[in-house]
């Protein structure tokens, strides 16, 4: 049983370094390179299931099934929640930056919106005197096409993340220690970028632990998601939807007095804290099982024992 896991570990991890490797040697998160290595780096975890698969002998169809890769047994429960992460964490993105105004860790800045403006005078474009209307159909964008165009590369990582080692972990260490381990592994990952700066630049190499403070919460809620449909693609949604806001979502802010990554939005501390309540929330009105974790016990195991559709406990 530790042979899958070190299998999955070494090509996640190591693929990801390898991957990394050029911008540690020049040019750091300016280069680029950036945004074709970031999408590259995604499909690591991907790499990890196929490593496992290929020495598992275990039919695709039957792989898939167990990694989540089908809509699961109950399909209108999965759209329900794929509809449910698409519209959900736009809406969470937004709240977590109207709490982290109300509480005064922000300054909103929407007759303005100089730090939208800000933002394309860095990248050497000039914006128009009048941003709203760019504003609004960024949002209507990002909200309503973000997930479509971020969903192949969110597959690349919640293959690894939710499809195989949920279970895994859940399986072997119970379920909201499971999750909690998801979480921290998915963040500790993300160190060849985090230990840059990624998400938090002002924090430098500090981002990486920062980051795994975001990824609990966050790997509590899309493992949920997981094991509640016994499919991978609610939280591939909820990938892609967070990947196409978050940034979005901060750039409402004041360009005079910038957010604080660290405490606003959703990646800030006022979004672990609503990921978290969220996260308890679920588990406590609509539990989960485990189901039984993909490899090569489970292909050979009776149909008795094989992964289940996840269930509510009653």
């Amino acid at each position: 049983m530790k042979r899958p896991l070190l299998i999955f570990t070494v090509l996640a991890f190591g693929l990801s370094w390898a991957v990394a490797l050029p911008l540690w040697f020049g040019g750091g998160l300016g280069s680029p390179l950036m945004p074709v290595l970031g999408t590259l780096m995604m499909f690591t975890p991907a790499a990890g299931v196929l490593g496992v698969w290929a020495v598992s002998r275990t039919p695709f169809r039957e792989w898939a099934r167990q990694t989540g890769l089908t809509l699961g047994d109950r399909r209108g429960r999965t759209a329900v929640l794929v509809l449910t992460a698409w519209l959900g964490v736009p809406l969470l993105a937004f709240l977590a930056m109207g709490i982290s105004a109300a509480v005064g860790l922000v300054e909103l800045d929407l007759e303005r919106l100089s730090l939208l403006r800000a933002s394309w005078q860095a990248r050497g474009v000039e914006a128009p005197a009048d941003l709203s209307t760019i504003a609004i159909v960024q949002v209507v964008i990002a909200v309503a096409a973000g997930p479509v165009l971020n969903a192949i590369p969110a597959l690349g990582e919640e293959w690894g993340w939710r499809g195989w080692l949920v279970p895994r972990l859940v399986s072997t260490n119970g379920m909201l220690a499971g999750l909690l381990l998801s979480g921290f592994v998915w963040g500790l990952w993300h160190a060849p970028f985090t230990l840059l700066g990624y998400n938090y630049p002002r924090l430098g190499s500090w981002a990486a632990l920062v980051f795994i403070g975001f990824c609990v919460p966050a790997g509590v809620v899309m493992g949920w998601l997981r094991l509640r449909t016994g499919s991978v693609w609610p939280a591939v949604v909820a990938h892609a939807s967070l990947n196409a806001i978050a940034g979005v979502a901060l750039l409402l802010g004041d360009a005079a007095d910038p957010p604080n990554e660290l405490l606003a939005g959703i990646t800030g501390v006022v979004g672990w804290a609503l990921l978290a309540l969220l996260g308890a929330a679920l588990l406590r009105f609509y539990p989960v099982r485990p189901p039984h974790p993909a490899g090569p016990a489970a292909a050979s195991a009776g149909p008795a024992e094989r992964d289940e559709p996840a269930e509510p406990v009653t």
